[in-house]
C-alpha cells in the first residue's frame, strides 16, 4: 500500500489546562485540582494523531517566534512532521485556556495569535507542492479565506478534502461545495442545519449529494454517504477523564484512512475507537494512543 500523505492547514495551539471537581460560577474562586500544559490546536491535534496512525503528515501553519512556539516545533519534529510550510511571526502563538471538570467535560478559550496571520498564497504553495497528495484537512481556528484557498488548491489537484468546523461559524458556499467531508459534532450540527441529528431523516437533509460524518461522543459517529444511506459506529464504553482533543483525533484518525485507501465505513470505525481511547487520558495530544496501540484497532 503506497504511503498515506496527509496536509493539515490550521492551527497550532498551546493547552493551558486547569483541572477541578467543580468549574467555578461567575464571580467564584475554587481549588483546582491540577493545572498542565500541552501541545493544542485543533490542527496540530489532527497532524499529530495522522501522524501516530502512519501517514506522512505536512503542517501549514504558523507559530510565534517565542518559547511556546519553538516547543511546538521541536514536537513536530519529533514526531516526524514535515514543517517546511511553517512560518514564524513576531505575534504570539496561540493559546488555548481550558477548565476540566470532574466527568472529564471541557470548556475552552482560545486566542488564536500566529494562526491569525496564516497566508492563502501560503496555503496554496504548499497545498499545491507536496508529492503524492491525497487528503487536505482544515478547520475553523484560521482565517476561513485561508481554507477556501487551500481546498481549491486541493481540489485542482484531485485531493480528496475535509473540514472539521469547529469552533462553529458560518461557512460560505463555495467552501462547502469545495469540502468532500464535512465532519461537525452534534452541537456544530445543529448550528449549521438548524436542528440536532435526532434520527436519519435529519441526517439525509443535512447535504444531500455530499458526504459529511457527524461525531456524538459517548454514542459514536455516523457517516452520511453522499446518496443519503447511513451508516453508524458505536464507542466502546470507557472511563472517561478528560474529552478535550477527542473530536480531533477521530477527524485525524479519518483523514488517515481516507489516504490509506480504508473505505469510509472502516476510517469511520477506526476513528471512533481511537477518539475513545484518547478519552481515558488527560490533555490533546498527550492523550492520544501510540503507534503500537493504534495497530491493534485497524
Amino acid at each position: 500500500m503506497s504511503k498515506a500523505v496527509v496536509a493539515v492547514v490550521g492551527s497550532a495551539m498551546m493547552d493551558l489546562t486547569a483541572y477541578a471537581q467543580h468549574l467555578p460560577e461567575p464571580g467564584q474562586t475554587l481549588v483546582g485540582d491540577l493545572f498542565t500544559t500541552g501541545f493544542g490546536g485543533k490542527g496540530a491535534n489532527q497532524a499529530v494523531i495522522a501522524a501516530h496512525c502512519g501517514a506522512e503528515v505536512h503542517f501549514v501553519g504558523k507559530l510565534g517566534r517565542d518559547l511556546f512556539g519553538d516547543s511546538i516545533a521541536q514536537n513536530f519534529k519529533n514526531l516526524g512532521i514535515n514543517s517546511v510550510h511553517i512560518e514564524r511571526s513576531d505575534t504570539a502563538t496561540g493559546v488555548a485556556h481550558i477548565w476540566v471538570d470532574g466527568d472529564g467535560e471541557n470548556r475552552i478559550i482560545i486566542i488564536p495569535g500566529a494562526n491569525s496571520e496564516i497566508e492563502s498564497a501560503k496555503a496554496v504553495a504548499a497545498v499545491s507542492s507536496i508529492n503524492d497528495l491525497s487528503v487536505v484537512v482544515a478547520q475553523c481556528e484560521i482565517k476561513q479565506e485561508v481554507t477556501l484557498a487551500a481546498f481549491r488548491a486541493a481540489k485542482a489537484r484531485g485531493c480528496t478534502t475535509i473540514l472539521n468546523p469547529a469552533p462553529f461559524e458560518t461557512l460560505g458556499t463555495e467552501l462547502l461545495e469545495l469540502t468532500d467531508w464535512l465532519i461537525p459534532n452534534e452541537t456544530e450540527f445543529g448550528q449549521l442545519h438548524g436542528e440536532l441529528p435526532s434520527n436519519d431523516q435529519v441526517l439525509k437533509r443535512f447535504r444531500p449529494g455530499k458526504s459529511s460524518v457527524v461525531t456524538l461522543g459517548s454514542r459514536g459517529a455516523v457517516l452520511i454517504h453522499a446518496d443519503g444511506s447511513i451508516f453508524r459506529v458505536a464507542a466502546p464504553v470507557v472511563s472517561a477523564v478528560d474529552t478535550t482533543g477527542a473530536g480531533d483525533a477521530f477527524v485525524g484518525t479519518f483523514a488517515y484512512g481516507l489516504a490509506s485507501a480504508l473505505t469510509a465505513q472502516d476510517s469511520l470505525n477506526l476513528g471512533v475507537h481511537v477518539a475513545s481511547l484518547s478519552v481515558t487520558k488527560k490533555g490533546a495530544q498527550s492523550s492520544y494512543p501510540t503507534v503500537e496501540q493504534i495497530a491493534t484497532l485497524s
